[in-house]
């Protein structure tokens, strides 16, 4: 985690933008999601960068049941590594984003799969709760997750 990120460095979500061009002006406050897309990638960026108090605050109130900041902040915490959003469904004031945030923990290469649903209350987005699927792989000559740009096969597999 490093929460002193340069602003003008890749966001951490993957969405090749700089991250003063993407998640910094929402975990900022200057700004709100647009989207539920726009909301889950700032929030991997949140865990990325270990801004939990963000999570909280863009986590719906009826939904955080006994998640809260010292939870969170008790770790131990996975290195982030990067954000796939595979979907993302919006409809009214619902939506629904589904992703794989990949991640190291002891060396072992592993992702949060996961279709999120949003609702959108007085005009912001909020994260609500999520449905788990099973990680699913890259092949092998695929580019590897980890952002190394060499072959999944030759790096993290």
């Amino acid at each position: 985690m490093n929460p002193n990120i340069d602003p003008t460095s890749s966001c951490p979500c993957s969405s090749n933008n700089t991250y003063s061009h993407c998640c910094q002006p929402l975990h900022l406050g200057v700004k709100e999601a647009r989207s539920p897309e726009q909301l889950m990638r700032s929030r991997f960026c949140a865990f990325y960068l270990g801004l939990f108090a963000y999570l909280i605050d863009t986590h719906h109130k009826s939904y955080l049941f006994d998640l809260t900041l010292q939870s969170l902040t008790a770790g131990p915490h996975p290195h982030w590594l990067t954000l796939e959003v595979i979907s993302f469904y919006e409809m009214g004031n619902q939506g629904k984003v589904t992703f794989q945030a990949w991640f190291r923990d002891n060396d072992t290469l592993n992702a949060i799969h996961e279709c999120s649903n949003f609702i959108k209350e007085n005009g912001r987005w909020y994260y609500t709760e999520g449905v788990q699927k099973d990680p699913v792989y890259p092949r092998r000559n695929a580019l590897c997750v980890c952002g190394s740009s060499r072959k999944f096969k030759q790096c993290c597999l």
